[in-house]
């Protein structure tokens, strides 16, 4: 199969497009045809060694988690799919091996589902990892409640833009950081934009003066400093940045 690999850390030179054996399925797992794979920010901290000592690598690795596809080949214990069906997954490992970004993947069937049929192969991919970041933060750390009011940085982004429709699903009302040209895009998924950047808190305290119930940073830095403040007493806030 054609396959982008890697046999080395390192930076984007050390990528290569060509032929990888097919993946071998265990008994739990499928073979998938893969229509789309999404990128993420993981990826290149993967690639560059970032993540070395707490996944390790299998040279050559294939890189990528997210993935839309079609079933090939079920193994011989599976009955949740069969050949032909279309789906949508989170193929991660414990450890660095053979992802995504290859016409083939052997994905556990625990890390699959059915794509939904109003959505492409290319939305579809772009969902696993954003969607279930969003859902742990808001759901699980957060614990957003309908009537609460959350702010939500970089919210026309991958994992923003996917918090945003949550917790707006979730009956929360949603501010967003966003440069101004993406302020339409925010409002289409629900939320109220704002401009990021100096004056951040004035901006943020016109719409809310009493203070935002929730803060889920995607930034970090002095963002994280800033939103700290912006915190209704009891407020919560949980970041996924870096620092």
């Amino acid at each position: 199969m054609k396959a982008i690999s890697y046999a080395r850390y390192g930076g984007p030179e050390v990528l290569e497009y060509g032929e990888l054996p097919d993946p071998k399925i265990g008994p739990d797992a499928v073979l998938v045809k893969v229509r789309a794979a999404a990128v993420n920010p993981v990826d290149w901290k993967c690639r560059e060694g970032y993540l070395d000592g707490m996944l390790d690598a299998v040279f050559p690795v294939v890189p990528g988690w997210d993935v839309s596809g079609v079933v090939v080949q079920p193994g011989v214990s599976v009955t949740e799919f069969t050949a032909g069906d279309e789906v949508v997954g989170y193929v991660r490992e414990d450890f660095l091996s053979r992802g995504t970004f290859a016409e083939y993947v052997a994905a556990p069937v625990r890390t699959l589902a059915r794509k939904p049929r109003n959505l492409s192969f290319e939305e579809a991919a772009g969902l696993p990892l954003a969607g279930l970041t969003a859902y742990q933060v808001l759901v699980k750390a957060l614990q957003l409640k309908r009537g609460e009011t959350v702010l939500v940085h970089a919210a026309a982004g991958g994992v923003g833009s996917v918090a945003v429709q949550l917790a707006r699903h979730l009956g929360a009302r949603v501010i967003g950081t966003a440069s101004e040209r993406n302020h339409d895009f925010v409002r289409g998924l629900g939320g109220e934009p704002v401009e990021y950047g100096d004056g951040l808190a004035e901006r943020v305290r016109g719409l809310v003066p009493e203070g935002v119930d929730a803060v889920f940073d995607t930034v970090g830095g002095e963002t994280l400093k800033v939103s700290a403040n912006l915190l209704a007493p009891e407020g919560r806030l949980a970041s996924i940045a870096d620092g």
